[in-house]
């Protein structure tokens, strides 16, 4: 019993100093108060907007909710988002996954100059990539259309993705990689049924920043779209704050409706995400 106790004295958590807790509550603030106002403003009028932007509301009017639930193309545009974030986290994760896992496992000429090659891929924007790639597209007959989205975003995310899934790869247990390549197991069945069940926090991790990235993406759908129906979120707001420019609590509402789906999904892989991130630090 002794040994467990000393155990968890070494294990306590550091205390913070008070430096880090101001700076914690001024991050948190600045994360907090955008969102407490956005939501608060929904269900205030116009005058009471300017007079108490920060104030709870007077009355609690959901008519700017109802007003856009019923009444736009809300659940078209975010089914549009949604459609294209999906798709864009399952194909990264899957090509990232497998790309990472030949990069970390099997050894090939090339290997750790491809590694390289990626890594090297995180230090550009993709703004720098918009005109080749429209022109790309173009080419293609990809413009107008949520496939030619889906596989820019796709594109863009690999780099990212391949060095974090490369990260936890590397630091799973090399004994059961060659226990199966003993058994006479192949690479795609080891991937399959050893490594992808052993790396679901990595998977969420990669996940979420896909699905973020590709649900608040506005350039990209700018560039391509051009038809109102293939709107995502960011160009539905776009053209309903044309509609609604003065109408500021219209807005807000809007808003608050379309963060709902990527605050549910970040708050489904939470417990993942932590995790995620440090398993490429720390030995498996």
């Amino acid at each position: 019993m002794s040994d467990v106790t000393a155990n968890r004295k070494r294990r306590r958590r550091p205390e913070i100093s008070p430096f880090q807790w101001l700076t914690l509550a001024l991050v948190a603030a600045f994360i907090i108060v955008p969102f407490y106002t956005t939501v608060l403003g929904g269900f205030k009028s116009i005058g009471e907007l300017r007079t108490n932007p920060f104030g709870l509301p007077a009355s609690w009017d959901p008519a700017n909710f109802t007003g856009i639930i019923f009444g736009t193309a809300l659940f078209r545009s975010l089914w549009n988002s949604l459609i294209i974030a999906l798709s864009t986290v399952a194909l990264s994760v899957l090509i990232a996954s497998m790309a990472a896992f030949a990069l970390a496992h099997i050894r090939f000429f090339g290997s750790k100059f491809l590694m390289s090659f990626f890594m090297l891929g995180l230090l550009f924007p993709a703004s720098t990539a918009i005109l080749p790639l429209f022109i790309k597209l173009r080419d293609l007959g990809l413009l107008d259309s949520h496939l030619g989205i889906i596989i820019a975003q796709v594109a863009f995310s690999l780099a990212f993705s391949i060095v974090l899934f490369h990260s936890f790869f590397k630091r799973l247990p090399h004994e059961l990689i060659d226990a199966a390549r003993m058994d006479n197991c192949g690479y795609l069945k080891i991937y399959w049924y050893i490594t992808l069940p052993l790396s679901l926090p990595i998977i969420a991790t990669v996940g979420v920043f896909a699905f973020v990235g590709s649900w608040n993406s506005f350039l990209l759908p700018l560039i391509v779209l051009n038809t109102d129906t293939n709107y995502t979120w960011p160009l539905g707001i776009m053209q309903f704050q044309g509609q609604y420019g003065s109408d500021w609590p219209k807005i807000l509402a809007y808003l608050t409706l379309t963060i709902i789906p990527a605050v549910g999904f970040f708050l489904l892989a939470q417990r993942y995400i932590i995790s995620g991130l440090t398993g490429g630090a720390v030995k498996g």
